[in-house]
């Protein structure tokens, strides 16, 4: 029966509408009770949250590469829900929800939030990894406090029902933008589930029941004719996709010619406020250095994971990798490179349509396909100077292409890639900078003015940006400033577990080199293979383990952590 039941979408949105403005209310007390009762349940239902997501994926639960449902699921929503039941703890005992967050300033006065690590743990868990969240211009440390959990400032707060659309590609999406909007936002929930993973769907309510009992969050399934009457309805009062800029325009102007027409008009056919996250083409910049010959090796295993996690299914897989014309490395780095992507375990690209993206990229003069049993393909020595489909069509598949610029030196290379990226390609969700350690100590101006220049909310550097996507306290959204017409990567931010309100972009950094390799090398940090790397072999059970650990926080787990991660 395909026909859509709209009297039961009504009533989950009377439900909510008559629910919203208890849970706007609620004492921060029984939030918090919700947020316990929903880690006990995470917890419980983890192993066949994950299992579900390998299986629709084609991956065995033996396969390191299973690691990523662990890792994408049920670790990144527990360790969101631990640290926003610190936030709500802080504001519960009357104290600011940054109080232990370290603020400073940057050379030219912009404000810096340091939120990651956070504690001993965080610091033995992934040693040498730090994650800022930079805020915009006005920002001050004497005034940030002003601009943090301002729902839970509000005189008398207003209930509103949201209407969230759900990703169909990583699994902790769904529950945590539900629970941005609800516990950032004092918002309740339709969440319409998408058809590539509404498997995922009766697992969810089961974690959510209790909340799901009170009226908070209801669940609808189906296509888009669901969506399209959903996004019309009069009870729903905001909105939230993870999906394609092109959906969001469907949403915002309508569909065809007329779309077209009130788009180019800017005439919304919206009356309400949405937020996204909508994904582009995300770059990676190599900077010439001094590189090791196991630089390369490690450094290739970075880019592959950039492109190949999730099956190269990510609003963030790199798509363009900007390499230095004249450096001895080039050749080197794009050799491994490729050796990476051909050898990396085979799994189908389950997403829908992304068989017609491959072709579509193959057609490409340069395009090479790799030989190996799936379809991967990269795009060598792409002419920077033109306007290239592959700077605006997002392959959301295994295809990478690679572009060289001109700078011998690092400062006017790293000038002309951010550029390039700023300027060519199309999105600011994401972007990468690898780095060798002497090369950045030379230039430490350049690569903070690098990173300054960068238009992407997500930065990674010697690290993918994913991170700033899988720790909580990582602001993560597009680069602010996008207008409906030109919406590019979205507006707004989710996750944020400290409730920052003027947030610019967050930057991730991590080691160049991985332990025991590091330790030879002079670097002192115990930094293992990242667990997230698709040629880490014990993903699968460092995934696992994490996710009790974080769950749980029973310290019996951290040895098995520990042994699985330097296995890795």
């Amino acid at each position: 029966d395909n026909t859509m039941d709209s009297l039961t979408l009504d009533n989950s949105l009377s439900n909510l509408q008559s629910n919203k403005n208890r849970w706007a209310t609620l004492p921060i007390t029984d939030k918090i009770d919700y947020l316990d009762q929903t880690i006990k349940r995470s917890v419980d239902f983890a192993e066949e949250w994950a299992n579900a997501g390998s299986e629709a994926k084609g991956l065995s639960v033996n396969s390191p590469l299973s690691g990523e449902e662990w890792l994408g699921g049920p670790y990144a929503f527990l360790n969101w829900l631990q640290y926003m039941k610190n936030t709500l703890n802080a504001l519960a005992a009357g104290k600011s929800a940054i109080h232990k967050v370290k603020i400073s300033e940057r050379a030219n006065g912009q404000t810096v939030a340091h939120v990651y690590p956070n504690n001993l743990l965080e610091k033995l868990l992934l040693d040498n990894y730090y994650l800022d969240v930079w805020m915009q211009d006005g920002v001050t440390p004497g005034n940030i406090e002003d601009t943090v959990a301002l729902f839970y400032k509000e005189e008398n707060p207003q209930g509103k029902v949201s209407l969230v659309l759900g990703a169909g590609n990583v699994s902790s999406i769904v529950p945590l933008d539900i629970f941005y909007k609800m516990f950032a936002e004092g918002e309740v929930v339709l969440i319409k589930m998408n058809p590539i993973n509404d498997y995922l769907g009766p697992i969810f309510e089961k974690i959510f029941a209790p909340l799901i009992e009170a009226g908070f969050i209801q669940f609808a399934y189906g296509g888009g004719d669901v969506g399209a009457y959903l996004t019309r309805h009069n009870l729903v009062d905001t909105i939230h996709i993870t999906g394609s800029a092109r959906t969001h325009d469907a949403i915002v102007f309508g569909v065809g010619e007329e779309g077209e027409q009130h788009k180019r008009e800017n005439q919304s056919i919206m009356n309400k406020p949405i937020s996204s996250e909508l994904g582009g083409v995300s770059p990676t910049i190599v900077v010439p250095g001094p590189w090791s010959k196991g630089d390369f090796k490690f450094q290739a295993e970075n880019i592959a994971t950039q492109k190949l996690q999730n099956a190269g299914h990510n609003c963030i897989a790199t798509q363009v990798l900007i390499m230095p014309k004249e450096w001895v490395g080039t050749e080197k780095l794009l050799q491994e490179v490729e050796n990476k992507i051909a050898n990396t375990e085979s799994r189908p690209a389950y997403y829908p349509g992304a068989a017609d993206r491959q072709n579509a990229a193959r057609e490409h003069a340069n395009a090479k396909s790799l030989n190996c049993d799936v379809d991967r393909t990269i795009i060598y020595d792409v002419d920077a100077l033109i306007d290239e489909p592959c700077f605006t069509d997002e392959y959301f598949g295994p295809v990478l292409t690679t572009v060289s610029l001109d700078g011998s030196d690092p400062v006017a290379f790293l000038k002309a890639a951010v550029q390039f990226a700023n300027e060519k390609l199309d999105g600011t969700l994401g972007a990468n900078i690898i780095i060798h350690p002497k090369t950045m100590k030379a230039h430490k101006e350049a690569l903070d003015q690098a990173i300054a220049d960068l238009r992407y909310g997500g930065i990674g550097v010697n690290t993918w940006c994913a991170l700033a996507f899988l720790a909580a306290g990582g602001a993560w959204g597009a680069f602010p400033g996008h207008t409906q017409n030109d919406i590019q990567s979205g507006k707004g931010v989710v996750h944020n577990a400290f409730l920052f309100g003027k947030t610019q972009k967050t930057v991730a950094t991590g080691p160049f080199r991985n332990f025991p390799r590091s330790a030879l090398s002079g670097d002192l940090h115990m930094a293992p293979r990242p667990p997230w790397f698709v040629t880490n072999k014990t993903a699968h059970k460092t995934g696992r383990r994490l996710t009790y650990f974080i769950g749980t926080g029973n310290l019996l787990h951290l040895p098995g952590i520990f042994a699985a991660a330097l296995r890795g």
